[in-house]
């Protein structure tokens, strides 16, 4: 694919990085390959997920087309960003022709990104994941890569008032082994397994993240079970 788009929007998101000062840490980028199609699931806590899932992929020097809602694409300032970076836009009415666009993608080598769990995940820990990351994985013959993002939900999370321009943020992407489904293989097993590793990706990332709460107050972007006042995630489940 031709990028026109993509190249720039990156260097713009580093220099905000910069002028941020976000404190980025970024590890298991070795595990993203540097060709070859792949799919990368990740856990999903912010609205900007997706462009620090991305980051993780600078590395390996992949641009990375994520499967992102139809509405996404429909925003007039948002929708053109996205297709330019050629993003794949989900209906979930007709889900079948995202499916295969995304296939095509990972088929031609492209690296696809994916949040198994369909939406924001408002207890922070991980929801039940839907099955078509291993699907895709499995049918295109490329691996399936497990990562983490921690921190972005201090940023712009569901529910919350955007707070882009808020300085010093630690952000934490992880990323671990590839698993490598095949057709034959038992997918919701690998499902299974890869919900395992990724929620043990983001407890690590939760518990070593080096900044704190200040105060009850400020204790929302912290899941409950850390002492946070998240919502756990039965009552979370209730308001997605």
């Amino acid at each position: 694919m031709r990028d026109l788009v993509y190249p720039p929007v990156i260097s713009f998101m580093k220099a905000a990085f910069r002028a941020l000062d976000l404190r980025i840490t970024l590890e298991g980028g070795e595990h993203i390959p540097s060709t070859g199609g792949a799919v990368l699931a990740s856990n999903h806590v912010s609205y900007l997920d997706f462009i620090f899932c991305g980051f993780a992929a600078q590395p390996a020097k992949r641009l990375v087309r994520f499967m992102a809602k139809q509405e996404v694409f429909a925003n007039k300032v948002g929708g053109p960003l996205m297709r330019g970076m050629h993003h794949i836009p989900v209906d979930r009415d007709a889900g079948l022709a995202s499916y295969k666009a995304a296939l095509a993608a990972l088929k031609a080598g492209e690296v696809v990104g994916v949040f198994p769990e369909a939406t924001i995940s408002t207890s922070f820990v991980p929801k039940e994941f839907k099955n078509g990351a291993v699907r895709m994985a499995a049918a295109a013959g490329v691996p399936l890569v497990p990562m983490a993002v921690w921190g972005t939900q201090r940023l712009w999370t569901k529910g919350r008032k955007r707070t882009l321009t808020k300085r010093h943020v630690p952000v934490t992407i992880l990323v671990g082994e590839a698993l490598r489904p095949g057709r034959r293989d038992d997918h919701v097993q690998i499902n299974a397994e890869l919900r395992a590793r990724i929620t043990e990706l983001v407890d690590r990332a939760q518990r070593e993240y080096p900044d704190k709460p200040d105060g009850p107050d400020d204790s929302w972007w912290l899941p409950a079970h850390l002492g946070g006042s998240a919502p756990g995630p039965t009552l979370a489940a209730g308001g997605d």
